[in-house]
């Protein structure tokens, strides 16, 4: 067992199998918590499924399961559980009294992980307002130290309960986060009007796909990027010029799967860049077993976000360097699957179904990226004569500073 880093909680993670949920699904479920779970500072020792038609409404998973977890957590000294969906107070309460030691569910992990990357005041503003709005609905007695965010005296109405003193105050703040956000948002806004006539072009795409390490390539800059789970959660900016073409380039925070809705409703004033954008470039990780289904996430949250705007959009396939398969021989009969599918048989069947907006790269490694430049610089001629038709691009002038 590999040494467990200084300061790390020792974690364990709990998952079930549903008819909806199959195992091979609920494996990559977990695969993923854990990786949220190391991003967030935990070291996931253990992994536990249980085979479920639903949730158990008082402990998630069964009264012998719970045992199994809790004799694990105390043989081990754990100190924090994650489970994979998200608990109702009542089952945090019924499992922390079981357990004796931290519990946290999938969108309270993914919160706590934005807090720790939120660098500007928009994204912690951002981030505040998801917490409280997950907060909510999950008010229990323990909250007395809320009281304090606000005088006591003169302030509780007649009879009214601690609770609902709680929930108040919280109601409060998010009216007040929500009017700062919209604040934000005209800010944003006139930020974007200012940019002119300059096509914008917006990264989006599953979680550590890579967008970041793009963006750097493409714009020369120094953008964060690690590979951790949400590495970028600030939006950022750059101006980018390809072959005497100017345009702007965005990378914007990534998606995930069980990502609740009220977490994407925060985040509108940064996936406003999203929607004002001309171009996509949707980067996705080919070197991942289930980059389909990554890919299937993302468009279904753009079209919330975009309201089913259709813009368009190249598929960028990313870490053709990481990209491995398992060769199949040449009397092998079974049914192609991803684990032996060749990248070269992977990009002959994307360019079918998309034609010519889809390009394999490798950000890293900086492959085909000179290819990704010209697929951009003719989507983005084309927007810019659509939309100016005799306004000639190439002989004027713009303000070269960065913005972010």
């Amino acid at each position: 067992m590999k040494e467990i880093p200084v300061g790390a909680e020792r974690t364990a993670l709990v998952g079930i199998i549903t008819p909806e949920q199959p195992e091979e699904k609920a494996m990559e479920y977990i695969a993923e918590l854990a990786f949220l779970a190391e991003t967030a500072g935990a070291y996931p020792l253990q992994s536990f499924f249980q085979r479920l038609p639903y949730p158990n409404p008082r402990t998630f998973v069964g009264k012998g399961k719970l045992e199994e977890i809790k004799k694990y957590v105390e043989e081990n000294d754990i100190q924090l559980v994650i489970f994979d969906d998200d608990l109702t107070t009542k089952q945090v309460s019924n499992i922390e009294k079981e357990l004796q030691c931290k519990i946290l569910d999938r969108t309270s992990l993914i919160l706590d992980i934005f807090a720790n990357r939120a660098q500007t005041a928009t994204a912690k503003t951002q981030v505040e307002l998801a917490q409280y709005q997950y907060l909510l609905p999950r008010l229990t007695r323990m909250w007395t130290h809320l009281e304090r965010q606000r005088g006591g005296i003169g302030m509780r109405g007649p009879g009214e309960t601690q609770i609902e003193t709680d929930r108040r105050i919280i109601l409060d703040r998010i009216s007040r986060l929500k009017e700062e956000l919209k604040a934000i948002d005209k800010q944003k806004a006139l930020q974007r009007k200012n940019r002119g006539k300059l096509t914008r072009i917006a990264l989006v795409g599953y979680t550590n796909v890579g967008k970041s390490t793009l963006m750097n390539v493409l714009s020369k800059s120094d953008v964060f990027a690690e590979n951790k789970l949400f590495a970028t959660l600030d939006t950022t900016v750059r101006k980018i010029v390809i072959d005497n073409l100017p345009m702007l380039l965005t990378d914007t925070v990534g998606f995930i799967r069980k990502l609740p809705t009220h977490l994407v409703n925060s985040f509108k004033s940064t996936l406003d860049e999203v929607r004002d954008a001309d171009l996509l470039l949707h980067v996705v990780d080919i070197s991942h077993p289930n980059f389909e289904e990554q890919i299937e996430v993302v468009d279904k949250t753009l079209s919330e976000i975009c309201e089913g705007n259709d813009k368009p959009m190249i598929i960028v396939f990313n870490k053709i360097d990481a990209f491995t398969y398992k060769q199949k021989d040449d009397d092998d009969l079974t049914e192609a699957t991803r684990e032996n599918v060749s990248l070269e048989e992977l990009e002959r069947s994307w360019m079918s179904k998309v034609g010519d907006n889809c390009v394999f790269i490798s950000a890293k490694k900086g492959i085909n990226i000179d290819k990704l430049k010209q697929l951009v610089y003719q989507k983005a001629k084309e927007i810019h004569t659509a939309r100016f038709p005799y306004n000639d691009l190439l002989y004027e002038t713009y303000d070269t500073d960065e913005m972010e």
